[in-house]
């Protein structure tokens, strides 16, 4: 079983689109690309400096380009019906798609979700918006390499942080103001070093919220399908069968951590045995390289490569039979909103017990933090399977609460009062 990933912002180097150029009708592809996004990416992605496409308003825009033109290349053919790229999604084989942030945005086209003109449209709202939220106040992001997960966990929240990106392969992001990272720095976990990014701001955390509404309101105009493939959300690692449930992800994504740790574990479960990652690549294959021992990984910097992808995915593609939904995960997880205390509900020892039915919007608990509570609310009608806090425990923010079962989703969980001879 294959996957095609995408790498997110942070990858990107200077001059990383230049041999891509070379190919055949990239640089027109990438002319429009620039029109719709509204920003020159041929320049950005040839001559720019590093301090120049660090910028965020950017860096995103140039990743979800770039990626889209080399699957279009992969492919030997367009994507996704439209000026940037043309032709058919199913054309791009693969069993399954995931991006990491940004590059959800260009594993949404692959799996042909929406139109690649529609991506870069979104991506430049995204990017702009995101800039913007991060110039509105002094934030930032500092990588956590090693130590105990929990005891790093812990004292991210201990500090008012957000874990922002749990990447697996014992690499944790934490997010939030300058004066918070100061803090942490000077009280860092356990054998754990601490190295501040050179980024913008506090991304996928509460800090992005202006960025959530201004993503929404373009979002509105986009018209979705569901996915012809497998598509990871790495906002959980759930595999997303609707158009209209990865966008709403998509968006609330912005101010949301990313979990690509759980990314790469519904890759396991779902039994991949190759991983191809688009350009800028190297930093997925990375992390799969520690975290999914035994799966083979290309990262694609250059044209020159498309061949042994080509070769790979003939390899590894899984038969017609053995690809189908039939494969998704059969539970999703529903994290913590904030980080603070959890709260059980009221009669959480039935209503909200293991095994017990829960409707959409269903009370799940609370989490007390500094700024007040918030409410833990079932995002789709679902079967309790596993609890993963107890009452009064501290959680991080996009830290696992519970595990549940989507009713009617994979697995074909029905409610009790529903289910025949009920």
């Amino acid at each position: 079983m294959l996957i095609i990933t995408a790498p997110g912002q942070g990858a990107q180097t200077p001059g990383f689109l230049a041999p891509w150029l070379e190919l055949p009708g990239i640089a027109e592809r990438l002319g429009t690309a620039s029109e719709l996004a509204g920003c020159d990416l041929i320049r950005f992605g040839t001559t720019a400096s590093a301090d120049e496409i660090k910028d965020t308003a950017v860096a995103q825009p140039l990743l979800v380009a770039a990626a889209i033109v080399a699957a279009s290349a992969l492919s030997g053919s367009a994507l996704a019906g439209s000026a940037l790229a043309g032709g058919d999604p199913g054309d791009v084989r693969a069993d399954a798609a995931a991006g990491h942030s940004v590059g959800e945005l260009a594993a949404g086209v692959i799996a042909g979700v929406l139109a690649a003109d529609d991506a870069m449209r979104l991506v430049g709202v995204r990017g702009t918006a995101m800039a913007a939220a991060a110039a509105a106040g002094p934030t930032g992001m500092t990588a956590v390499l090693g130590g105990d997960h929990d005891a790093v966990l812990a004292a991210i929240a201990r500090h008012g942080l957000t874990p922002a990106n749990v990447n697996g392969a014992g690499q944790i992001v934490a997010a939030g103001t300058l004066t918070e990272l100061a803090a942490f720095a000077a009280d860092p976990p356990a054998g754990a070093r601490l190295r501040p990014l050179q980024v913008a701001g506090a991304f996928h955390t509460r800090h992005m919220a202006p960025a959530v509404a201004a993503l929404r309101d373009a979002a509105a105009g986009v018209t979705v399908t569901d996915p012809a493939m497998t598509l990871l959300s790495d906002s959980d690692g759930a595999a997303v069968t609707t158009g209209k449930e990865w966008l709403e992800r998509i968006v609330a994504q912005v101010a949301a951590p990313v979990r690509w740790d759980l990314c790469m574990q519904t890759m396991a479960d779902l039994g991949v045995t190759a991983l191809i990652e688009l350009p800028p690549a190297g930093t997925l294959t990375g992390l799969a390289r520690r975290a999914l021992p035994g799966v083979a990984q290309l990262a694609i910097k250059t044209p020159d490569q498309l061949d042994a992808a080509r070769d790979l995915i003939e390899e590894h593609l899984a038969d017609s039979d053995r690809h189908s939904h039939g494969h998704l995960p059969e539970w999703r997880l529903i994290v913590a909103p904030t980080s603070g205390t959890f709260r059980s509900p009221p009669g959480r020892g039935d209503a909200a017990s293991t095994g017990a039915a829960v409707a959409l919007t269903a009370d799940l608990g609370t989490v007390v933090g500094r700024s007040g509570e918030r409410a833990v609310a079932a995002p789709l009608p679902a079967e309790i399977i596993e609890w993963l806090v107890e009452e009064g425990d501290p959680v991080s923010e996009g830290q696992p609460l519970v595990r549940v079962q989507p009713e009617g989703g994979p697995g074909g969980w029905v409610p009790p009062d529903r289910r025949e001879g009920a």
